[in-house]
């Protein structure tokens, strides 16, 4: 009997643990009856730390195990309540679940390891549990997870940028660690707020350490990490800068077309809104259809041409060592004031103001790359969800599966 117990106990993956009986229950499932050794009794379920005995409970209570085979199994328990100095009342741990859980451990811990390996629904079907309990158990891994270190303890050069989670302008805040290239944190929000919130749980001795900031000249990311990060350099991202001017090459393109339009030049401007593909794409990566379209353009529309120079010199200048690229774009500023191109003209005051943080970035060679591809891998965390019902559930799972956080499957520790 004894040699049963030891066995039932390995076969469910739990410690410290004694194995009192088992029986079927009604509907098949197979229910162990289970109680913790006298190791780890009256221990507060918060602390962990040893309390005074409360109260026997309301019942007995269940936790949902691993599936052994096709049948569902549960643990069966008494529930005793301890009162803690720091917590007051709560009900006692047990060395098979985390606390206010229906589900044991290593449940959890294969939830967590499937959720970042497949989708929602998915781990659902394949768990047999409601699509909300996915989330919740999410949650108190990652929790639990980031409760045993300190991640943010060697942050010296982070990424900042936001993410759209959901319609209606739904964000996020993300932070990276450009050494490690991990999700360090997140939170719902895009605002000078939210930003500040991380900085807040930085806190003043470990921002003072803090070297560079990558950012995508957002001013409620500007201004805060000037605030808060005294000895930091912010660097601005050139591949935003050229997004800058692409969108500025746009301006001019819509312009152009509506004047056309107004003109009654249909044919212009029907060639000049097909055109939108062939002034942005890179040189080298025109087909030969487009080339003969740039080259129309070079022939008839002189200020729409000059806007596509003016991008294309300034994409070009941002791949340079910084020296060259700082003194190549100074000569571009001058040449973009003297366009006669508004938006090329608003474009020269904008990285005027950015070109503290554009040589930073030129000088360190730091980019937002690893923040945006970290984006990138939250987008595809969401859509292959289907969608989340909270944006707490979509950052426990990143920080899972993007943030070193992850769990390994129950008996796969080695």
């Amino acid at each position: 009997m004894l040699q049963a117990r030891v066995w039932m106990r390995r076969l469910l993956g739990v410690e410290r643990t004694v194995v009192e009986g088992v029986e079927l229950d009604g509907d098949g499932s197979l229910v162990v009856c289970v109680r913790p050794d006298w190791r780890v009794r009256r221990r507060c379920g918060i602390c962990r730390r040893r309390c005074p005995g409360y109260d026997g409970g309301e019942s007995r209570r269940r936790w949902r195990a691993l599936d052994l085979g096709t049948t569902r199994c549960y643990l069966e328990a008494e529930a005793p309540r301890v009162s803690c100095r720091r917590h007051g009342v709560v009900v006692a741990a047990v060395p098979w679940a985390r606390h206010d859980s229906r589900f044991t451990r290593s449940f959890e811990d294969q939830v967590a390891w499937l959720a970042c390996e497949c989708s929602k629904r998915a781990v659902s079907e394949l768990m047999r549990i409601a699509w909300l309990s996915v989330g919740r158990i999410l949650t108190r891994v990652a929790a639990e997870k980031r409760a045993g270190f300190d991640p943010l303890d060697q942050l010296r050069r982070i990424g900042i940028d936001e993410i759209s989670h959901r319609r209606g302008h739904r964000y996020l805040t993300v932070v990276v660690d450009h050494d490690s290239g991990l999700l360090m944190w997140a939170a719902p929000g895009r605002d000078r707020k939210t930003v500040r919130r991380f900085f807040d749980l930085l806190g003043p001795e470990r921002c003072a350490r803090v070297e560079l900031v990558s950012a995508d000249g957002a001013p409620w990311i500007e201004d805060v990490v000037g605030e808060r990060c005294p000895n930091a350099s912010l660097c601005l991202d050139p591949f935003h800068v050229v997004q800058w001017a692409t969108a500025a090459l746009d301006e001019v393109r819509r312009e152009v077309w509506n004047q056309a339009r107004r003109a009654g030049q249909t044919a212009e401007a029907r060639a000049l809104k097909g055109a939108r593909f062939c002034l942005w794409k890179n040189p080298e990566d025109l087909t030969g259809r487009q080339q003969a379209r740039l080259a129309e353009i070079a022939e008839t529309n002189e200020p729409l041409y000059r806007a596509y120079l003016l991008k294309e010199q300034l994409r070009q200048a941002l791949k340079l060592p910084a020296a060259e690229a700082l003194a190549l774009l100074e000569q571009w500023l001058a040449w973009a004031r003297r366009s006669r191109l508004p938006a090329f003209i608003k474009l020269a005051q904008q990285i005027r103001a950015h070109l503290s943080g554009i040589a930073a970035a030129l000088s360190f060679g730091l980019s937002n790359a690893r923040t945006e591809s970290v984006n990138t891998r939250i987008r595809l965390i969401a859509r292959r969800a289907f969608g989340f019902h909270s944006p707490e559930a979509l950052i426990a799972l990143a920080l899972l599966a993007l943030g070193g956080l992850c769990p390994p499957l129950p008996g796969r520790n080695g």
